[in-house]
């Protein structure tokens, strides 16, 4: 591990990078979830016109952006827990990063979502053997925020 001599090892300004990454954390991920909420949003109300029996199925993409901004929460929360007068800049560092690897993750994730959600939804109301597959799209874009989530409790895990 790194190690830092007693009088440089915890600066003032170290919980500065742990707050931060706890903010990045939460903020880029409900970013994320809010545009996969609203983008599919505009999808659902858009398809329910035409086939407003397909309502309650159609919500699943915004379920699943939802589920975006718990994991920017996880993180923020374990980050800002461990955040106390020992606080040495390397942890902060660490936890900085894990903050931005959930965040940068969650809003990329939420992004595709929404876009998938948007069209997918409008194209199952036309054709819905189209639901099948707009689901597994809709898994794999979820899972970019799942792979930012895990590095993220790796990195939390280091110090």
């Amino acid at each position: 591990m790194f190690t830092a001599e007693a009088s440089n090892d915890k600066p003032s300004y170290a919980i500065f990078f742990g707050g931060m990454g706890a903010t990045t954390a939460i903020v880029f991920s409900a970013l994320g979830a809010a545009y996969g909420t609203a983008a599919s949003g505009i999808g659902i109300s858009s398809m329910a016109i035409g086939k407003p029996e397909m309502i309650m199925k159609s919500m699943i993409p915004v379920v699943m952006a939802g589920i975006i901004a718990i994991y920017g929460l996880v993180v923020a929360v374990l980050i800002a827990g461990s955040i106390d007068k020992d606080y040495t800049i390397q942890k902060g560092y660490v936890q900085f990063g894990a903050g931005l690897a959930v965040g940068l993750a969650g809003l990329c994730s939420g992004i595709a979502i929404g876009i998938i959600g948007d069209s997918g939804v409008r194209g199952a109301a036309e054709q819905p053997r189209l639901f099948v597959g707009m689901i597994l799209i809709l898994i794999f874009a979820e899972v970019l925020g799942l792979y930012g989530l895990i590095v993220a409790i790796y990195l939390y895990t280091k110090f």
